[in-house]
């Protein structure tokens, strides 16, 4: 079954201004399987294809004589020969949309576009399902727990029970799990493979990797620390690795896009804020896999429910302003050196909206006390607030704060 991807018309404006688009994610978020849905018409060509890749390396020219533009060219990082050519047909045909390149490495991938197609590219991030594409609802505007926004949401409203987000969140958020029904050993098998084939094909195309094992250990420490803030040292501890081979590990895994680093809200006017970021890994399924998790009530019973919970939300709305077309949110967390932390703060214009993130459905006022906190940020008003948890429908919890649902995100 094919969902229908709320960035599709995010590609379709994007192909109107740009030569060129670039779409990139992690492996498997289903990047090819969009773009081959949308545009039927439009030659498709895999460089994973070793014969395929050998002659796009081999002879360039050849290969878009051939494979005439328009044309969407997938895993395109594979071969980096075809940029400057791509950059010569472009210059001389102005025609816009000839080009729809997809890649799931996007360190090399972002190098060669900022190399050969600065200004002739148009980026655009993909992540995997998000639960409104799972619910095939029709709202697709970025998340902001303002009034009017929250209004649209609950008329498209999705209506997931609570073991419907807790399944959801355990299966993960790959197409290929939601394409037909499945169990808990077509899941185990999934990731398995998954993760094999993310460290032989994209891992070591970028890494040296001498020790596997020890790459192993820090995946599975990083998805320990989702939604904590980041510390190399304890990492690199975990992994007997140094703190310079964990920052060249986890910049793979960010540009992989398996992990997000979420930055701290800082101000210069206020010197007290805290300037590290908090790490999130973007699929809670691999989280839940690569952590041991194997059933879902192994999840919610665990001691890292709140930090899987957590990373989930996180997740979905970072899906909801990347479907959007929004390269880089105003997405950020708020922590000072009293320690006092809001989990999510959205910048919109002059205001800033706290949000907390709970599991559960009960939430108190004293969940809010750090959102007071945002009063002494100089040029900045306070937004509406939300604290996003597992109750069952929105309803005010204070003065310009709401609990809302995560079905509602």
């Amino acid at each position: 079954m094919y969902y229908h991807r709320h960035i599709e018309p995010v590609v379709e404006r994007i192909s109107k201004r740009k030569p060129v688009i670039v779409l990139t994610g992690a492996r498997q978020v289903g990047k090819s399987t969009m773009l081959k849905e949308v545009y039927k018409d439009i030659n498709y060509v895999a460089l994973n294809r070793p014969l395929v890749r050998e002659s796009a390396r081999e002879n360039p020219s050849l290969f878009f004589n051939v494979n005439k533009p328009p044309v969407i060219v997938d895993e395109i990082q594979k071969a980096a020969e075809l940029f400057d050519y791509i950059k010569d047909i472009v210059d001389e045909d102005k025609m816009k949309g000839q080009f729809y390149l997809t890649g799931s490495q996007s360190m090399k991938l972002m190098k060669n576009i900022s190399d050969s197609l600065a200004g002739r590219a148009g980026v655009i991030r993909m992540l995997g399902l998000s639960i409104r594409e799972l619910a095939e609802s029709y709202y697709r505007e970025p998340f902001l727990p303002v009034p009017e926004r929250m209004g649209q949401r609950e008329k498209g409203n999705i209506g997931f029970d609570y073991s419907k987000i807790v399944s959801f969140i355990h299966k993960g958020f790959f197409p290929e799990l939601h394409e037909t029904e499945s169990d808990l050993h077509d899941w185990s098998d999934y990731y398995s493979s998954y993760f094999q084939t993310y460290i032989e094909k994209d891992i070591k195309d970028v890494l040296n990797i001498q020790d596997e094992s020890a790459f192993i250990k820090f995946v599975k420490a990083a998805a320990s620390l989702t939604g904590e803030m980041l510390n190399l040292s304890t990492i690199a501890e975990i992994c007997g690795k140094d703190v310079k081979t964990i920052k060249a590990w986890l910049s793979v895994l960010e540009s992989s896009g398996l992990v997000y680093l979420l930055e701290p809200y800082y101000n210069n006017l206020n010197k007290r804020m805290v300037k590290t970021p908090k790490l999130y890994f973007l699929d809670s399924g691999l989280a839940c896999w690569l952590l041991g998790w194997n059933t879902p009530e192994q999840l919610t019973n665990g001691a890292m429910w709140g930090h899987i919970f957590e990373s989930f939300v996180f997740a979905e709305v970072l899906k909801s302003y990347y479907n959007d077309g929004v390269v880089k949110p105003p997405l950020y967390y708020y922590r000072d050196t009293d320690k006092n932390e809001i989990d999510l703060v959205i910048a919109d214009g002059d205001y800033l909206h706290p949000i907390e993130i709970k599991t559960t459905s009960d939430p108190t006022r004293s969940m809010l006390n750090a959102f007071r906190r945002l009063d002494n940020i100089p040029t900045k008003k306070v937004g509406t607030g939300a604290v996003i948890c597992l109750a069952k429908e929105r309803l005010p919890l204070a003065d310009n704060v709401w609990i809302l649902p995560a079905q509602m995100i």
